[in-house]
């Protein structure tokens, strides 16, 4: 790595265009995994004829190639690097579904399973870097510990969703405003509380993930299910547009390597 671009990150700066365009995200990443889960292998009428399997090895493979991708470029590359997380969280959500409906095992099982390897997933990025920070995601070893960790709670997201959603009485329009209560409570303590940042960053972008999930449901679910009955296409057209008018009007830079940044 040269010295020009030593001092930053190969991830976005993480500033309010960067929540916009990743809540979006996930709401694209639920909405086009179930069009081709749902609408094109109609695994919601037989979670059990491989239409969920069939998916999450087609989103896998995408993710895993435009991982390398990501790993081998030598900077931030904008669209390369939301095109990598629309496909981690197509992943999710597929992964989710086979895990929750075609092995039952259920969306409290799910979340929980998912979690622990969220956390695993971290855990082994601190105990081998000492930081969690995403400024120093710059070389491969670290590039591969944050995908991994983005993967885990980009799945654990759609779990967590549907878990909130399909639970009680708060339906999917419930569930949405739940997260973002305490999505709001997340930038609350960043502003007026001393918790570390790096924690709080976590702890939005797994809260993100089911927001998007919730929301994504909240578009092309049935109205009986307390949806808007949108058409998966049309919604997943809908929201990449809106994604690729993002990144073309809001700012995107490569974030401040944590040497320069702290």
């Amino acid at each position: 790595m040269n010295s020009k671009t030593a001092d930053f990150s190969k991830v976005p700066e993480v500033t309010l265009g960067f929540w916009i365009v990743k809540i979006a995200a996930t709401t694209l990443g639920e909405t086009a995994g179930d069009t081709v889960t749902m609408t094109l292998l109609h695994a919601d009428k037989d979670a059990q004829n491989g239409g969920y399997l069939i998916g999450t090895a087609l989103f896998f493979s995408v993710l895993v190639a435009l991982v390398i991708w990501q790993i081998a470029t030598k900077r931030f590359h904008p669209f390369l690097y939301w095109a990598t997380i629309v496909a981690s969280t197509t992943f999710g959500t597929a992964m989710a579904d086979l895990a929750d409906r075609s092995l039952g095992i259920g969306y409290t099982g799910g979340s929980s399973l998912l979690l622990a390897c969220v956390l695993a997933s971290l855990g082994l990025w601190y105990w081998s870097e000492g930081t969690i920070s995403v400024n120093t995601v710059a070389t491969p070893r670290v590039e591969a510990f944050y995908w991994a960790a983005i993967t885990f709670s980009q799945t654990l997201g759609t779990a967590l969703g549907d878990w909130i959603a399909d639970t009680g009485d708060l339906g999917y329009q419930g569930g949405a405003l739940v997260l973002l209560a305490a999505l709001t409570l997340t930038a609350g303590l960043y502003y007026w509380s001393n918790v570390s940042r790096v924690l709080l960053f976590w702890v939005a972008f797994i809260l993100t993930r089911p927001l998007g999930a919730t929301v994504g449901d909240v578009l092309d679910k049935p109205h009986s299910d307390g949806g808007l009955a949108l058409s998966r296409p049309l919604a997943s057209a809908v929201l990449a547009t809106f994604i690729l008018v993002c990144l073309l009007v809001l700012p995107q830079r490569a974030g401040r390597h944590t040497a320069a940044a702290e």
